[in-house]
């Protein structure tokens, strides 16, 4: 099982130092939010992307792809009723799968709940025609440059538009394209799913692309109540190979506590469920 870090609980960190601590911890992924890069990220140089990237290689590190993607942004709105904020959106994520390739990474993680709740006078059937029009208009880029997106599902506490695995699934096909796959988090999942997390896990294995651990106090795996032993056990069983990344919102414990309490907890799991 191969884990990553969301990086943005180190943002105020020098880059180097980020990587160095995440290393150390036992990281060999990092999953990077955009606004942590720049607030303008089109006039960010690609040798800065480069640098990035180096620099994370010369740590042990991979980057893996971006997250948060349309967060910081202004003007952009994936199920705006306004086609040119559409059309801009469109050309902001064709933007991000530039970005993302530049840094090595392959996979970028469509959260992003502030710019996808439903307007005013604006339906879910209506939303979902919106985002499926932006998505389609950014996939052939996304298949240029190599790297998928991933919906994710989000709970009714941070978004009106897709709370579910299945809601996530029928914008797919809506879309239909091989770089639009679903995410899978944790979080999202214990707060908006009827079925359990190993549940969803088998069911949606053929389609997911990539897969958050945090917990519903918004802190990381192990610093909550759930248990990733059936988690964990059922990503075994279907193979899942993609990368588990840990993603927290709730930063005060500290950034260093939090990734090496994550990764003592997970790799704990591993032996637990190796033992068993």
């Amino acid at each position: 099982m191969k884990f990553a870090l969301c990086q943005e609980l180190f943002e105020d960190m020098p880059w180097d130092e980020q990587c160095r601590i995440m290393a150390e911890t036992g990281y060999t992924g990092i999953e990077v939010a955009p606004f942590s890069i720049s607030d303008d990220l089109a006039s960010v140089p690609e040798t800065t992307l480069t640098d990035m990237k180096n620099t994370a290689e010369r740590h042990g590190l991979e980057i893996i792809g971006l997250h948060w993607l349309l967060a910081k942004t202004n003007g952009l709105y994936l199920t705006s009723p306004d086609e040119s904020v559409r059309a801009a959106t469109a050309e902001y994520l064709k933007l991000l799968a530039k970005t993302c390739a530049a840094l090595g990474g392959r996979v970028l993680v469509f959260g992003s709940p502030q710019q996808r709740n439903l307007m005013e006078g604006v339906t879910t059937e209506q939303a979902m025609e919106f985002a499926a029009e932006v998505f389609r208009a950014a996939m052939p880029t996304f298949a240029e440059h190599n790297v998928v997106l991933c919906m994710e599902p989000l709970t009714p506490k941070e978004t009106d538009f897709i709370n579910t695995c299945a809601d996530a699934v029928a914008l797919m096909k809506m879309v239909d394209h091989s770089s639009f796959v679903l995410h899978q988090d944790v979080k999202a999942m214990v707060g908006a799913e009827s079925a359990s997390v190993p549940e969803l896990i088998h069911r949606y294995k053929d389609v997911c692309g990539h897969f958050h651990v945090n917990d519903t106090n918004l802190l990381g795996p192990g610093m909550g109540e759930t248990d990733y032993h059936p988690i964990f056990k059922a990503l075994q069983e279907v193979g899942y190979d993609g990368w588990v990344s840990v993603e927290v919102f709730d930063y005060s414990p500290g950034a260093e506590k939090i990734a090496k309490k994550s990764m003592a907890y997970m790799q704990q799991v591993l032996s637990d469920l190796k033992a068993s």
